[in-house]
Protein backbone atom coordinates (compact mmCIF):
# COMPACT_ATOMS: atom_id res chain seq x y z
CA UNK A 1 0.00 0.00 0.00
CA UNK A 2 1.10 3.31 -0.75
CA UNK A 3 1.89 6.19 2.11
CA UNK A 4 -1.38 7.74 0.37
CA UNK A 5 -3.53 4.73 0.99
CA UNK A 6 -1.89 4.05 4.20
CA UNK A 7 -3.19 7.24 5.54
CA UNK A 8 -6.56 7.07 4.03
CA UNK A 9 -6.95 3.21 5.96
CA UNK A 10 -5.87 4.81 8.99
CA UNK A 11 -8.74 7.41 8.61
CA UNK A 12 -10.91 4.04 7.68
CA UNK A 13 -10.49 2.55 10.76
CA UNK A 14 -11.59 5.38 12.78
CA UNK A 15 -15.28 5.02 13.38
CA UNK A 16 -16.15 8.41 12.93
CA UNK A 17 -19.99 8.94 12.51
CA UNK A 18 -21.29 12.29 12.59
CA UNK A 19 -20.53 14.53 14.71
CA UNK A 20 -17.83 12.69 16.15
CA UNK A 21 -14.22 12.48 14.37
CA UNK A 22 -12.74 9.41 16.08
CA UNK A 23 -9.55 10.94 16.36
CA UNK A 24 -9.07 11.77 12.66
CA UNK A 25 -8.31 15.72 13.10
CA UNK A 26 -5.68 14.57 15.44
CA UNK A 27 -4.40 12.34 13.54
CA UNK A 28 -4.02 14.72 10.77
CA UNK A 29 -3.05 17.66 12.54
CA UNK A 30 0.02 16.03 13.54
CA UNK A 31 1.08 15.24 10.48
CA UNK A 32 0.36 18.82 9.35
CA UNK A 33 2.67 20.51 12.43
CA UNK A 34 5.38 18.27 11.01
CA UNK A 35 5.32 20.07 8.29
CA UNK A 36 5.07 23.67 9.50
CA UNK A 37 1.54 24.02 9.67
CA UNK A 38 -0.43 26.21 13.15
CA UNK A 39 -3.41 23.45 14.02
CA UNK A 40 -5.78 25.37 15.88
CA UNK A 41 -8.89 23.12 17.14
CA UNK A 42 -12.27 24.93 16.38
CA UNK A 43 -15.09 23.10 18.73
CA UNK A 44 -18.66 24.06 18.23
CA UNK A 45 -21.11 22.26 20.18
CA UNK A 46 -20.21 18.78 19.65
CA UNK A 47 -18.80 19.05 16.49
CA UNK A 48 -14.98 18.80 16.15
CA UNK A 49 -13.41 21.40 13.78
CA UNK A 50 -9.88 21.92 13.18
CA UNK A 51 -8.30 24.82 10.97
CA UNK A 52 -4.12 24.29 10.17
CA UNK A 53 -2.64 27.22 8.31
CA UNK A 54 0.72 27.80 7.26
CA UNK A 55 2.43 31.01 6.28
CA UNK A 56 0.86 34.21 7.20
CA UNK A 57 1.31 36.04 3.78
CA UNK A 58 -1.54 36.45 0.78
CA UNK A 59 -3.11 34.83 -0.78
CA UNK A 60 -4.75 32.13 0.88
CA UNK A 61 -5.53 28.50 -0.43
CA UNK A 62 -7.58 26.47 1.68
CA UNK A 63 -7.98 22.43 1.16
CA UNK A 64 -11.33 21.64 2.85
CA UNK A 65 -13.19 18.38 4.26
CA UNK A 66 -14.79 16.11 6.25
CA UNK A 67 -14.03 13.62 8.73
CA UNK A 68 -17.14 12.43 9.47
CA UNK A 69 -19.35 9.47 7.49
CA UNK A 70 -22.90 8.20 7.50
CA UNK A 71 -23.67 5.09 9.59
CA UNK A 72 -23.28 1.84 7.79
CA UNK A 73 -26.62 0.33 8.34
CA UNK A 74 -26.26 -3.18 8.45
CA UNK A 75 -23.10 -4.78 8.55
CA UNK A 76 -24.46 -8.19 6.74
CA UNK A 77 -24.73 -5.81 3.61
CA UNK A 78 -21.40 -5.12 2.99
CA UNK A 79 -19.08 -7.15 1.28
CA UNK A 80 -15.51 -5.89 3.00
CA UNK A 81 -15.99 -4.69 7.26
CA UNK A 82 -17.00 -0.82 6.49
CA UNK A 83 -13.94 -0.15 9.15
CA UNK A 84 -11.70 -2.78 8.51
CA UNK A 85 -9.48 -0.80 5.51
CA UNK A 86 -9.12 -3.57 3.50
CA UNK A 87 -7.33 -3.75 -0.36
CA UNK A 88 -8.67 -6.90 -2.62
CA UNK A 89 -7.15 -6.22 -6.49
CA UNK A 90 -5.77 -2.83 -5.82
CA UNK A 91 -8.80 -0.91 -4.53
CA UNK A 92 -9.16 0.28 -0.69
CA UNK A 93 -12.50 -0.34 0.63
CA UNK A 94 -13.99 0.97 3.72
CA UNK A 95 -16.89 3.18 5.14
CA UNK A 96 -15.19 7.11 3.66
CA UNK A 97 -12.98 5.49 1.53
CA UNK A 98 -14.15 7.75 -1.42
CA UNK A 99 -16.42 10.07 0.67
CA UNK A 100 -14.31 11.44 1.43
CA UNK A 101 -11.08 9.94 3.67
CA UNK A 102 -8.98 9.26 0.77
CA UNK A 103 -9.45 13.02 -0.24
CA UNK A 104 -8.30 13.88 2.99
CA UNK A 105 -5.30 11.41 2.71
CA UNK A 106 -4.39 12.92 -1.00
CA UNK A 107 -4.56 16.39 0.21
CA UNK A 108 -2.71 15.97 3.07
CA UNK A 109 0.86 14.53 1.68
CA UNK A 110 0.19 16.42 -1.26
CA UNK A 111 0.97 19.41 1.04
CA UNK A 112 3.56 17.72 2.79
CA UNK A 113 5.38 17.37 -0.38
CA UNK A 114 5.03 20.65 -1.68
CA UNK A 115 6.14 22.16 1.81
CA UNK A 116 9.19 19.97 1.51
CA UNK A 117 10.36 20.70 -1.64
CA UNK A 118 9.11 24.57 -1.37
CA UNK A 119 9.78 25.93 2.43
CA UNK A 120 9.63 29.31 1.43
CA UNK A 121 6.46 29.47 -1.13
CA UNK A 122 4.43 32.26 -1.09
CA UNK A 123 1.22 32.88 -0.19
CA UNK A 124 -0.22 30.26 2.59
CA UNK A 125 -1.62 26.97 2.83
CA UNK A 126 -4.85 25.77 5.00
CA UNK A 127 -6.57 23.00 5.96
CA UNK A 128 -9.86 23.40 7.15
CA UNK A 129 -11.25 20.09 8.64
CA UNK A 130 -15.03 19.48 10.10
CA UNK A 131 -17.05 16.47 11.83
CA UNK A 132 -20.05 18.22 10.48
CA UNK A 133 -20.89 17.65 6.65
CA UNK A 134 -22.78 14.70 6.64
CA UNK A 135 -25.60 15.29 9.34
CA UNK A 136 -26.57 18.69 9.86
CA UNK A 137 -23.63 21.31 8.69
CA UNK A 138 -24.07 24.11 10.96
CA UNK A 139 -21.22 23.69 13.69
CA UNK A 140 -18.45 22.66 11.34
CA UNK A 141 -17.37 24.87 8.23
CA UNK A 142 -20.13 27.29 8.36
CA UNK A 143 -19.04 28.31 12.16
CA UNK A 144 -15.40 28.31 11.47
CA UNK A 145 -15.81 30.24 8.21
CA UNK A 146 -17.59 32.99 10.21
CA UNK A 147 -15.07 33.48 13.58
CA UNK A 148 -12.19 32.87 10.75
CA UNK A 149 -13.78 36.25 9.11
CA UNK A 150 -14.59 38.03 13.17
CA UNK A 151 -10.12 37.81 12.99
CA UNK A 152 -9.56 39.14 9.27
CA UNK A 153 -8.87 35.69 8.07
CA UNK A 154 -10.14 35.48 4.14
CA UNK A 155 -9.91 32.48 2.16
CA UNK A 156 -8.95 33.20 -1.35
CA UNK A 157 -9.28 29.86 -3.15
CA UNK A 158 -10.47 26.59 -1.75
CA UNK A 159 -9.95 23.02 -2.92
CA UNK A 160 -12.73 20.47 -1.85
CA UNK A 161 -11.76 17.29 -2.23
CA UNK A 162 -15.65 15.74 -2.85
CA UNK A 163 -16.25 12.96 -4.73
CA UNK A 164 -18.75 14.46 -7.43
CA UNK A 165 -16.93 13.39 -11.31
CA UNK A 166 -19.10 12.17 -13.71
CA UNK A 167 -16.86 10.54 -16.00
CA UNK A 168 -13.08 11.58 -15.17
CA UNK A 169 -10.96 13.57 -12.18
CA UNK A 170 -12.20 17.39 -12.86
CA UNK A 171 -14.82 17.10 -15.26
CA UNK A 172 -17.49 18.31 -12.61
CA UNK A 173 -16.74 22.26 -10.78
CA UNK A 174 -19.33 22.57 -7.86
CA UNK A 175 -20.29 25.64 -6.31
CA UNK A 176 -22.11 24.35 -3.27
CA UNK A 177 -24.31 21.01 -1.72
CA UNK A 178 -26.62 22.39 0.69
CA UNK A 179 -29.78 23.72 -1.44
CA UNK A 180 -27.60 23.82 -4.36
CA UNK A 181 -29.61 22.35 -7.40
CA UNK A 182 -27.42 20.64 -10.48
CA UNK A 183 -29.52 20.88 -13.68
CA UNK A 184 -29.06 20.81 -17.92
CA UNK A 185 -30.93 23.22 -19.10
CA UNK A 186 -31.44 23.27 -23.35
CA UNK A 187 -32.85 26.23 -25.22
CA UNK A 188 -34.27 25.67 -28.40
CA UNK A 189 -35.83 28.38 -30.50
CA UNK A 190 -34.72 30.98 -33.37
CA UNK A 191 -31.88 33.32 -32.78
CA UNK A 192 -32.65 37.05 -32.13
Amino acid sequence: MNETAQLAAELIRRRSVTPEDAGCQQLLGERLRRAGFHCEPMPFGQVSNLWARRGDRDPLLCFAGHTDVVPTGPAGDWLHPPYAAEVHDGVLYGRGAADMKGSLAAMVLAAERFVAEHPHHGGSLAFLFTSDEEGEAVDGTRRVIEALRQRGEQIEWCVVGEPSSERELGDVVKNGRRGSLTGRLTVIGTQG
